[in-house]
């Protein structure tokens, strides 16, 4: 079988001068760790602003006596495309966690360094506050009217930090009537369905799931979740969840600070999804199922990489007995068979994103 031709974007594209020499800057090992945490913050500020952004408007909406401004179709919508757009524009940078959950769950299932798992989810959180931050100042005439019509009916001090108040925009809050125990059932349940269904995403040889589907099944998954359980109350993610406390903390003060529950919606989905995923590999996965033919393609293209090749020459140059070890910017990879001596195997995980 002919082997596929490695063709790097630079061997067929020519960049202007300016971009190829900050290129060379900017992937010295040294800054690289900061285009990664750039590229975690972009992603997770995508998918707030496209997903919050509708949030507002069925808050509002609902408030102002218009509730067809939005709905939990549209919501549940709007996250899934802001989780495609994320991984779509960032996910080749940084890896596509986008979710502090995913970070933690690459570093226990996955060897994923801690240190810069410790960036990422602040790179995550920093990326929901900004979004959330911009959010409030083009919605802010309309919240402040919001305000103005709640407080008239005397509702304002009873809705205020509620899921249908105006900071219930930005922070996630119990609704008036439930229990922390109902609300921690349906983050938990919820997260952990999410926890297989991400791990299957991520199985290579899941021949249902191609790679370039991935980010789709997983951004649909989260959709699902939101329109079943975004009335009862569900966080899903800790840097929505943490960005948008902040924020409201910021602008109301401690009393947006959402008591008990705020830790019950910033953290359950961390075990939650760590349990699917163990689920998932306890139960499900399968060493002898053959890897199609697209997964292999995918992990070609990242192990190819030029900085990865460049770093396994060096490696090479650094030790006459053949042993190699490094890592790229997503996990511990290799190059591909084609390019390797001793018949070393190729490692080609399929890392992508999860909100």
């Amino acid at each position: 079988m002919m082997a596929v031709p490695t063709v790097h974007l630079r061997d067929i594209q020519r960049r202007q001068k300016f971009f190829t020499l900050w290129e060379k800057q900017r992937n010295k090992q040294e800054v690289h760790w900061l285009m990664e945490m750039f590229a975690e913050a972009l992603g997770v500020f995508f998918y707030m602003y496209v997903g919050l952004g509708s949030g507002a408007a069925f808050t509002v909406g609902n408030i102002v006596g218009q509730p067809g401004l939005s709905s939990m179709i549209q919501i549940g919508i709007s996250y899934a495309l802001g989780i495609i757009f994320a991984v779509g524009v960032c996910g080749a940078t940084s890896g596509g966690h986008f979710n502090p959950c995913i970070t933690v769950l690459f570093t226990v299932f996955k060897g994923f360094p801690p240190l810069k798992g410790v960036r990422y989810i602040f790179a995550q959180v920093f990326g929901a506050y900004i979004a959330c931050l911009l959010i409030y100042t083009e919605w802010q005439s309309f919240i402040v009217q919001c305000e103005a019509i709640l407080e008239a009916a005397g509702k304002l001090d009873e809705l205020q930090f509620t899921p249908n108040g105006p900071a219930g925009i930005f922070a996630l809050y119990l609704l008036p009537g439930q229990t922390l125990g109902q609300a921690f059932l349906t983050e938990f349940v919820t997260n952990v369905l999410l926890g297989l269904i991400i791990f299957a995403a991520f199985d290579i040889s899941n021949v249902m799931i191609p790679p370039v589907l991935s980010p789709t099944f997983i951004a649909l998954a989260y959709a699902a979740a939101i329109w079943g359980f975004a009335t009862p109350g569900i966080a899903l993610n800790s840097a929505r969840d943490v960005g948008g406390r902040l924020l409201a903390v910021t602008i109301w003060g401690p009393q947006a600070a959402g008591g008990k529950y705020a830790a019950i919606a910033a953290l359950t989905n961390i075990p939650a999804t760590l349990l699917g995923a163990f689920i998932y590999e306890f139960f499900l996965t399968d060493s002898d199922r053959v890897v199609p033919a697209a997964s292999l393609e995918y992990g070609r293209v990242l192990s190819n990489h030029r900085r990865v090749t460049e770093a396994l020459a060096e490696s090479r140059r650094r030790s006459p007995q053949g042993v190699i070890e490094f890592q790229n910017d997503a996990e511990l990879q290799t190059p591909m068979e084609e390019n390797k001596p001793n018949g070393t195997h190729c490692v080609c995980d399929c890392e992508t994103l999860s909100s």
